[in-house]
């Protein structure tokens, strides 16, 4: 009998959260298992494609990093009629699916201001079937929040779920570099190793191969800006944008649909003569491989990219507003030579002649040497899943 898996996410943000989700929906429903996930942010992209079942949910976002207060599409406060409507959907589901599995993702670490919502989801799947699982979805690093608030994880953790899932590499990153993991959590934690879409262009060596036969594909040799799905790479953005200035040689920056049109429209009539800017393009992955250097925050998938593309880097990580994921992220590719790491917090390092220079720094080193970090998360999680299950009917 095929199990059900019920995914339950919000990306508030930027789309890391919902694109991380869709890599675990869509392992999961390739190794078997019925799959539907129900999202709760603003819509994405199509998702009729997909080996699952895709439900959208009246969506929620925030504005800047004030995460406390949720907006409805037009940016005005979420009223209760709105909650509600998303609750009942969830437990419609709940019941209607009965789910031999429930994975929420990233609570009950973070997304405090839907705890009702998702425990609520949990209930009704456990009423549907008592020995539904349920689990946690986290990334690799996570926002370490005030002492109390990890107590309430902790106990939310123990009451209401029977593990988590932590997609990322124990050794590489560990999640205690970034919540302190009590031992009660430890034997519940599951490392699945990084999650993300199998490549779907050669190998960054062959790319290369094809590049140095042809000398005029778009690209090469390019200093390569980019800033994941939201606006907050703009201060980014504009800084590259002053040291371009600086510099003779062509640079790209790629701009996530999240950046608002006004801000893209005013990044371009800013930019000078060396410098392109567009939107992110499916074909990012190529780019990549053919820059001279890459320039990009620290998000999840900024350390997949770098690892796969293998080209002298400098990230720099997001951290207005307390956010400190990124900069524990940042720290560890340092650390391992993956990349360099600068900060816009840091007056002297972020004034466009001293980036300017960090970038030709960067230019004269060679290469970063090949990092082995665990990257088959889409693989793994599957039978951790099975093994989960198998455990629970004992």
């Amino acid at each position: 009998m095929t199990t059900a898996v019920l995914i339950a996410v919000t990306h508030l943000l930027g789309s890391g959260h919902l694109v991380r989700a869709a890599h675990l929906a869509r392992a999961l429903a390739e190794h078997g298992f019925a799959v539907t996930l129900a999202s709760g942010g603003m819509p994405l992209r199509g998702m009729a494609a997909e080996p699952f079942d895709f439900v959208q949910l009246p969506p929620v976002k925030v504005e800047g990093v004030d995460f406390r207060n949720l907006l409805d599409e037009e940016g005005r406060p979420v009223d209760t009629e709105r909650l509600t409507a998303r609750r009942a959907m969830l437990d419609g589901l709940a019941a209607s699916l009965r789910p031999g599995v429930v994975i929420t993702e990233h609570f009950p670490f973070g997304r405090r201001q839907l705890a009702e919502e998702f425990l609520a989801l949990i209930g009704a799947a456990k009423a549907a079937d008592p020995r539904a699982l349920a689990l946690s979805s986290v990334r690799d690093v996570l926002v370490t929040p005030r002492p109390e608030r990890i107590a309430e994880a902790e106990r939310r953790l123990a009451e209401y779920f029977d593990g988590v899932l932590v997609h990322g590499d124990r050794d590489f990153l560990p999640l205690e570099a970034s919540w302190p993991v009590s031992p009660e959590l430890v034997p519940r934690l599951h490392y699945t190793g990084y999650v993300a879409a199998a490549p779907a262009s050669p190998h960054p060596e062959e790319r290369r191969r094809r590049a140095s036969k042809d000398e005029g594909l778009e690209g090469e040799g390019e200093i390569l800006a980019s800033g994941g799905g939201s606006g907050a790479a703009l201060p980014l953005f504009r800084l590259c944008l002053e040291a371009a200035r600086l510099s003779r040689r062509r640079w790209r920056l790629l701009a996530g649909r999240g950046l608002a049109e006004a801000d893209f429209v005013a990044l371009r009539e800013a930019a000078s003569p060396n410098v392109t800017v567009e939107r992110a393009r499916p074909d990012f992955p190529d780019l990549l491989a053919r820059c001279a250097l890459s320039i990009s925050q620290a998000g999840y998938n900024t350390v997949l990219d770098l690892v796969a593309a293998a080209r002298p880097a400098i990230v720099v990580p997001f951290d207005e507003g307390g956010e400190t994921e990124q900069a524990v992220r940042a720290q560890a590719m340092e650390r391992a030579g993956l990349a360099r790491c600068l900060r816009l917090s840091d007056e002297a390092a972020a004034a466009p002649a001293a980036f300017a220079a960090a970038v030709e720094a960067a230019l004269r080193r060679p290469p970063p040497a090949a990092l082995v970090i665990d990257r088959d998360g889409a693989g793994t999680v599957a039978g951790i899943v099975q093994r989960l299950l198998a455990e629970r009917a004992k």
